[in-house]
């Protein structure tokens, strides 16, 4: 399942790049995460690029170029083109082949013709602009953190537990695709129903308890076919990378909708997504093992092996920012509201993929999963504000003083990703940002 640790994990490789070897870069030359960008306020087609230092390596232009070949060129080719799509179905010899060819040539230690070929090809990451980075077909959010889900059915029984589902299964529900932007997205305050404290009939109104979830984004790479269930073992062959996902949600209207089917309006007016897709590969230094309590129902057989509990968890530290209209007006910059670590989730990536295709669905290449709100067990790792503020029974206090019990018109999230460990470099995942706009209407 895992993937082996090879050269391009080196802790000692340095870039040509220089800001790639900068301390604290998201990018340096161990990452090389994938995205679909061009130059900010241009009519160029959008095109794919791989993320090194703060510039983007236009793969359109070093496709053209003689720098590549065999496999590592038609891979170049296909994650060059507006959508990502055809890259993902080539699979992971054509990743790798990719990866490691860019790895050479982005080296320090590159001929110096090729530096002086390649360097004509970066953009500054501060000129581009990004768009989602692949034709989604199919969005599925995950509910698989048992931290989060404890906290949210506490706030309304001090005694509560989860569902009897959620220590068997990977919960999930099929979301909507329409309304996935990626970082910087704005949106308007979602109109609903909701039924308040008390009262007899709801109301049409503004959604009044806005919140964000903390979550990730799996990218599916190559799909299967309908009535063929993949393995457990064989599940990560079908994950490309992992992005940062935001999916925010509107509680009241949640809360009154979901029942008897899940959400609906709650969720499907925006989710947000950084634009950088971080390969499995690039995370293979960050894996550790996937444990269950004992005291507690072990996985069935199928959601079950050795390898997903010697390697399935992946250590992936997270924070959630916000920044109030008056902190960016007034230039104090943004607060941080919690920090936590994926390695905490109740389920794997693996058996989320296994879950979903065990009745016989098929997934296809640009399939997004989102892995459920990521909430750690630990004071202010919280992974969002209803559980933070327990419902805004106990507001946070902001930087500057303000305070929030739910989101306010002209606040915007942002979500922060990255790896580290002894021995290996710091890979980030760059920044998921949206931003609340006034209710319409």
């Amino acid at each position: 399942m895992s993937i082996a640790l090879n050269h391009t994990h080196d802790v000692h490789a340095r870039s040509w790049v220089e800001s790639a070897n900068a301390q604290g870069s998201d990018f340096p030359i161990q990452n090389l995460p994938h995205a679909v960008f061009r130059r900010a306020g241009s009519n160029e087609a959008f095109r794919g690029g791989v993320a090194i230092g703060d510039q983007v390596l236009d793969l359109a232009a070093l496709a053209r170029l003689q720098q590549l070949d065999g496999l590592a060129l038609d891979a170049a080719k296909t994650a060059a083109q507006p959508a990502l799509n055809d890259f993902f179905a080539l699979g992971p010899a054509a990743w790798k082949a990719l990866r490691h060819a860019l790895f050479a040539l982005l080296k320090n230690d590159a001929p110096v013709a090729a530096v002086q070929a390649v360097r004509d090809c970066l953009v500054p990451q501060a000129e581009a602009e990004y768009t989602v980075p692949a034709r989604i077909g199919d969005y599925t959010d995950f509910y698989t953190s048992i931290d989060h889900a404890l906290n949210i059915s506490r706030l309304m029984n001090p005694d509560g537990d989860v569902t009897p589902n959620f220590r068997w299964i990977p919960i999930a529900y099929h979301g909507r695709v329409s309304t996935i932007g990626v970082s910087g997205q704005r949106f308007h305050r979602p109109m609903g129903q909701a039924m308040a404290p008390g009262a007899k009939a709801p109301t049409c109104q503004a959604c009044a308890r806005l919140d964000y979830e903390l979550e990730l984004g799996v990218w599916i790479g190559t799909g299967n076919a309908q009535g063929e269930p993949i393995p457990l073992e064989r599940a990560e062959e079908h994950i490309f990378g992992i992005c940062l996902l935001n999916d925010w949600s509107a509680r009241d209207i949640q809360f009154w909708e979901m029942a008897p089917l899940g959400p609906f309006l709650a969720k499907n007016f925006a989710t947000t997504i950084s634009p950088w897709i971080v390969t499995m590969e690039a995370l293979a230094p960050y894996r550790q093992a996937w444990t269950r309590p004992a005291n507690e129902p072990q996985p069935l057989a199928y959601l079950e092996n050795p390898a997903n509990r010697d390697g399935g968890a992946i250590d992936i530290r997270l924070e959630v920012w916000l920044e109030s209209e008056k902190a960016r007006s007034e230039k104090t910059g943004a607060s941080r509201l919690s920090s936590t670590s994926f390695r905490h989730q109740y389920w794997t990536v693996a058996q989320m993929v296994t879950h979903h295709t065990m009745g016989g669905c098929s997934l296809n290449p640009g399939d997004l999963f989102g892995s459920g709100t990521i909430s750690g067990p630990g004071e202010g790792e919280a992974g969002a504000i209803i559980e933070l503020t327990r419902a805004a029974q106990s507001p946070v206090t902001l930087a500057n003083g303000e305070q929030r019990g739910f989101l306010e018109d002209g606040d915007a999230v942002l979500l922060r990703g990255w790896c580290e460990k002894p021995g290996h470099a710091r890979i980030g995942f760059g920044e998921s940002r949206g931003t609340v706009l006034p209710a319409r209407g």
